[in-house]
């Protein structure tokens, strides 16, 4: 896992970009960055774990993918942070196309 408080830069808050990376089914926690002026409620960074991906089997170019996905969620939230529900639902939809590329219980049946 790393921390990311890039997003610093656009005014976006760790509690905001956690709740909009959710609703765009990324998966990830607020999380105070080294230094932090935000309150552990609001902080100033995310926490985000690999085991997930891993766990799918995701390789390079899948956490490539899921790094361009967080970045326009976050930066939809930066241009729009009342409602970055277009982004988050494009976000979605992509999040669960490349999920359903690399299933966890393959031999699962309905």
């Amino acid at each position: 896992s790393f921390n990311a408080g890039w997003f610093k830069t656009l005014n976006v808050k760790g509690n905001a970009a956690a709740e909009s990376l959710s609703r765009a089914k990324i998966t990830c926690n607020k999380n105070g960055i080294p230094f932090d002026t935000e309150s552990p409620m609001i902080t100033s960074g995310i926490r985000l774990g690999t085991q997930a991906g891993t766990t799918r089997g995701f390789g390079i170019e899948e956490f490539k993918k899921v790094g361009d996905l967080i970045t326009k969620t976050i930066k939809g939230l930066s241009d729009n942070p009342s409602d970055n529900s277009k982004i988050e639902s494009i976000v979605r939809q992509e999040v669960i196309e490349l999920c359903s590329k690399f299933p966890i219980y393959k031999n699962l049946r309905k």
